[in-house]
């Protein structure tokens, strides 16, 4: 749906409030007194019942007799006809519906599922967009708007939290009031009827005013959607999440282990690169973090308190979080010799005594920052008759200031309660995030950690797929197509093997099953008995099954008889080299893999191959629902499946619909005969492709460089490369002329690429040709290509920006048709744009 109305949603100036009980504490009262005592600097009136008003407001009875259209409509009580009177605000103009949770009886709940069934069923006024219903309200305090049943008008700041529940978002109001901590946008989005996370990312990603995302989920209403502005949203800002649920099964029990649903949404957010957090405290701990020093380099955390007794509880704290304890050198342990009193540390842990002041701190600190092998400090005060907590609180907060200049983070940890309750509002009103116990402190610390290491993994280039991998898609087709004919759902076992044997992946059988299980208890116990043994062998359990809402799930763990559920990691196809390697590591068996005493490694590599084979496998054919190997046998010699089960669903949704994340579109790839006969390959980029762009990009001159990116550009960062190679196919589309190199490695000669709005309606393109490569006719094949494609896929229009001296690129779109006119911006730049 549309975003170019939310920002009359969230940046409104004329707001209506429809109507009101004469009950004073009634749904409407409350936002009434909001939005007049909030600041907003709109247009406010109010449309209450007859014989009704709201004090200091322009009251109006009808509709028609507003005096301007309506930016934002609040709904404090929606009427039996709740899709008519919906459709009669988008008539006059209305951009934005917030239907409030009111006070609803039956009558109102039932018109409440009415205006649901008509929104979906496609009943609603075009562009309007509507929140909720059973929505707490929109909150925006930097415009001083307040749409909302809050009990609190909430501080300015750049935090956005979007949440589906009232009850949540009210209690983090009042939470965060009393810590002092704003917010650039707060919205209930309720039943998510139209609005839902999706939107609120993609237009939260490109917010100045956001520095920081805050998520409460409980469901997404719509996968796709999500997973792409998830994923394109956490490129640029952090994106932190908490949902609840995670004990609640499909028909809403919830029963006394996590359920396989939360599983699949622990595979969403890992693969996009949300961190998930588990409780309020804590996101907001590692929200203001984030904010605040996302220069966070590496885990090594020094720790520096007022006793060695609390010092040792964050030094546990850190190695039970799986962090490091950062060694001094012995330079900084020789300066902190000269400003402690006595010889009371040792190169991880800095006691400075129970009578340490602001100085003793300011000078310790000091030395820590300068230490290149600290990447960050947790700085503990327990409550001392000694010494000044204020103190001590300023002259941490001077240090916090500089620390951001040295690429450090300095974490303030407060112990007690009374006595430093004005040391913890100092920090507060300093913006700083203070934390009441060091486990606490820790685990934020590692929190932003694990984000950092979780956003170099999604920029990471996986390993090329070794060209011998050439799936025989059409024979495993033809096996699928024969067992649905005959109107079985479960392949017999040599049918099986026969589609595992198409992509490459051997299926033994049971006697082998039994010889390989006996063998791996001989050769175990020869290696008890010190003798000579061929190799350890590790059973694994491998394969998919059908998410409720993810669709397709890949997992991977321990497998044979025990099947140790607990040892099972998930993820969402599709799955490259370095994807399927990080899927591993996040199971106890990868330690078997990897060798570990006198266990010899077994080829994690090969592992991960079989999964990546298995992930391509259920992405070519979508007629498989469920997909199990267990035990796959894996030893020095290699992969073997010996047991496999594969069932089918005759009628299963198109691709584009059945997968969380749409897969390679293997359906674009075209063999291109150039004029000397010469054979090149025209196919959708992929994350493997880093490598080959970096040497496309090389072969540019400086004046081809420039016309393509309009500036002059030396080198592609890696950050760069990957953003343009690790393609999000639902939203974006690069297509790459591939060849091979003397030295057997993939070249790019050229690429065309169009991104496109969350909406689908304007796709941008830019078209990309090595020198050599020009004058074949090549750049207008490809933009004709990506035009085709944009069609295709529905969008409206395509348009691009050129610079006024690039005239080929201007004389190629004047051929397509596109039209020009000059840029509002910049004159030396030409709009060009193409209706579809």
């Amino acid at each position: 749906m549309p975003l170019r109305n939310l920002p009359f949603m969230l940046k409104p100036s004329t707001v209506g409030l429809i109507g009101i009980h004469e009950n004073h504490l009634s749904t409407g009262r409350v936002v009434g007194q909001n939005l007049c005592s909030a600041g907003f600097q709109g247009k406010i009136f109010a449309l209450p019942p007859i014989g009704e008003k709201i004090d200091g407001l322009p009251n109006y009875h009808d509709l028609n007799n507003l005096p301007q259209p309506l930016d934002l409509a609040v709904v404090t009580a929606l009427p039996a006809a709740a899709g008519a009177f919906i459709a009669e605000l988008g008539r006059l103009g209305t951009k934005a519906v917030v239907a409030l949770k009111g006070e609803f009886d039956k009558q109102q709940d039932l018109s409440a599922q009415a205006l649901t069934k008509a929104w979906l069923a496609g009943t609603r006024p075009p562009l309007l967009r509507l929140v909720g219903p059973h929505s707490f309200g929109v909150m925006v305090p930097g415009i001083g708007l307040n749409a909302s049943l809050s009990h609190v008008q909430p501080l300015p700041g750049n935090l956005a939290f979007i949440t589906p529940s009232c009850t949540v978002l009210a209690s983090v109001l009042d939470w965060a009031a009393s810590r002092n901590i704003g917010f650039s946008y707060l919205l209930s989005i309720g039943d998510m009827v139209d609005v839902d996370f999706g939107d609120m990312l993609d237009y939260l990603a490109d917010d100045d005013d956001t520095e920081a995302i805050l998520l409460h989920v409980e469901r997404i209403s719509r996968v796709r959607k999500f997973i792409s502005a998830a994923r394109a949203a956490a490129r640029v800002k952090p994106v932190i999440v908490l949902r609840s649920g995670k004990y609640e099964d499909t028909s809403g029990s919830v029963s006394a282990e996590p359920t396989g649903a939360d599983a699949a949404y622990d595979a969403a957010f890992l693969r996009t690169g949300l961190l998930r957090l588990h409780d309020i405290q804590e996101l907001f701990d590692v929200a203001g973090l984030l904010t605040k020093a996302r220069t966070v380099t590496g885990d090594r955390l020094a720790i520096l308190a007022n006793g060695t007794g609390v010092g040792l509880l964050a030094a546990d704290a850190v190695l039970d979080e799986g962090g490091r304890l950062a060694a001094l050198s012995p330079d900084s342990m020789a300066r902190l010799e000269a400003v402690l009193p006595a010889k009371r540390s040792s190169i991880n842990l800095i006691d400075l005594n129970l009578d340490a002041d602001g100085s003793r701190y300011a000078k310790s600190l000091e030395v820590l920052l300068a230490d290149q092998g600290v990447d960050a400090v947790l700085v503990i005060y327990g409550p001392s008759a000694f010494g000044s907590s204020d103190e001590v609180a300023k002259a941490v907060i001077n240090k916090v200031r500089e620390s951001s200049s040295k690429r450090k983070t300095l974490l303030p940890c407060w112990l007690g309660d009374r006595f430093v309750a004005a040391s913890r509002r100092l920090f507060a009103e300093n913006s700083i995030a203070t934390h009441e116990t060091p486990p606490a402190a820790v685990r934020s610390f590692m929190q932003m950690v694990r984000y950092r290491q979780t956003q170099e993994m999604l920029m990471a280039t996986p390993p090329v797929i070794p060209s011998s991998f050439m799936p025989d898609t059409e024979r495993a087709q033809r096996t699928v197509k024969q067992v649905l004919a005959e109107g079985r759902e479960w392949l017999a076992g040599k049918e099986t093997a026969e589609v595992l044997s198409a992509y490459q992946i051997a299926l033994a059988g049971k006697l082998a099953h039994a010889e390989a299980i006996g063998s791996t208890v001989q050769s175990q116990s020869n290696e008890l008995q010190g003798g000579a043994c061929r190799a350890f062998i590790c059973e694994l359990q491998i394969g998919m099954v059908e998410d409720v809402q993810f669709g397709p799930v890949l997992f991977f763990g321990q497998g044979g008889a025990a099947e140790a559920i607990e040892d099972v990691a998930v993820a969402l196809p599709p799955l490259n080299l370095h994807l399927a390697l990080e899927v591993i590591s996040r199971t106890r068996i990868c330690r078997l893999l990897e060798g570990e005493g006198r266990r010899p490694a077994l080829g994690v590599e090969s592992v991960a191959f079989t999964l990546v084979k298995i992930s391509q496998l259920v992405c070519d054919i979508t007629e498989i629902a469920e997909l199990r190997i267990n035990p796959l046998v894996v030893d020095s010699a290699g992969v073997i499946a010996l047991d496999a089960r594969i069932k089918l669903a005759g009628s299963k949704s198109a691709v584009a619909e059945r997968f969380a994340i749409r897969p390679y579109p293997k359906e674009l790839e075209e063999i291109i005969t150039l004029a000397d006969g010469q054979r090149i390959l025209l196919r959708p980029m992929k994350a493997e492709d880093e490598s080959a762009y970096l040497r496309l990009f090389s072969a540019l001159t400086p004046e081809q460089v420039r016309m393509r990116f309009l500036n002059p550009i030396k080198e592609l960062p890696h950050a760069l490369a990957a953003r343009l190679t690790q393609i999000d196919y639902d939203r974006e589309m690069a297509l790459v002329l591939t060849g091979t190199n003397a030295g057997g490695e993939v070249d790019l000669y050229g690429s065309v690429r169009i991104i496109a709005d969350p909406d689908n309606e304007r796709a941008e393109f830019a078209v990309l040709l090595r020198p050599d490569m020009t004058g074949l006719g090549l750049g207008p094949l490809l933009l004709r290509r990506i035009i085709d494609y944009a069609r295709s896929r529905g969008v409206r229009e395509v348009f691009g920006e050129v610079l006024d001296e690039n005239t080929t690129i201007l004389r190629l779109c004047e051929a397509l048709g596109f039209k020009r006119r000059p840029n509002r911006d910049d004159p030396g730049i030409v709009d060009v744009t193409l209706k579809l």
